[in-house]
């Protein structure tokens, strides 16, 4: 009889915990979709995304190339492009190298030599290298020898600035961004090239950007 009795209480369970989960949705999510990186996507708010730093990037670039101090040099300067000196004092979240990385190597990619970019940020795998090949633990290379590292003719500075409004009644908030480059002559510490972008976005809800 006890043997009984638990046997149907079991059971009594088991149809219970099927019936609590019947409810639960178990359909499959929302598919990964691939969105254009030039235009506005599905989840967007009044920060830096994408398409900014594209249009950013691109229009720095044209207009680095059009200018004479730059592209009618004899020798082509060197120039450092890294996001060392290029703060972001907005109250946007953003990977600054995002912004110097593109740059530079769309910048390279167009050059065609005519400019030559100095990777100072990895100086000291370089001078690792040479100190190797020096102490003959390495053979020389096959490019050339050369007393020291490049140095650099233009540095690239600027900064990501931001104004920010918000109603209070509706929430709606809106945030104008002015993002500023320019190369400085790192022996005059005189600037040869300035260029600004700016854009300004509304939104009735932000969103979390990482």
């Amino acid at each position: 009889m006890k043997y009984f009795l638990l046997t149907v209480a079991a059971s009594t369970m088991l149809l219970v915990g099927c019936q609590s989960t019947s409810t639960i949705d178990n359909s499959a999510g929302r598919a990964t979709v691939y969105e254009d990186t030039r235009s506005p996507g599905k989840v967007q708010g009044v920060g830096v995304e994408s398409q900014d730093i594209m249009a950013v990037t691109d229009q720095m670039m044209r207009d680095m190339l059009s200018n004479p101090q730059l592209m009618n040099r004899e020798v082509s300067p060197r120039i450092i492009i890294d996001s060392q000196y290029f703060t972001n004092e907005s109250s946007s979240r953003i990977n600054k190298n995002m912004l110097t990385d593109r740059l530079r190597i769309n910048l390279n990619r167009a050059a065609n030599g005519r400019l030559t970019f100095v990777g100072r940020e990895y100086a000291d795998m370089v001078e690792k290298e040479r100190d190797l090949k020096r102490m003959g633990v390495v053979d020389g290379g096959t490019i050339r020898s050369t007393q020291a590292t490049a140095g650099a003719d233009f540095r690239l500075v600027g900064r990501i600035m931001s104004l920010d409004a918000m109603d209070v009644q509706s929430q709606e908030r809106s945030r104008y961004h002015q993002i500023t480059f320019e190369l400085v002559d790192l022996e005059l510490g005189t600037y040869v090239w300035s260029g600004m972008y700016e854009f300004k976005k509304s939104a009735q809800d932000d969103i979390m950007y990482r």
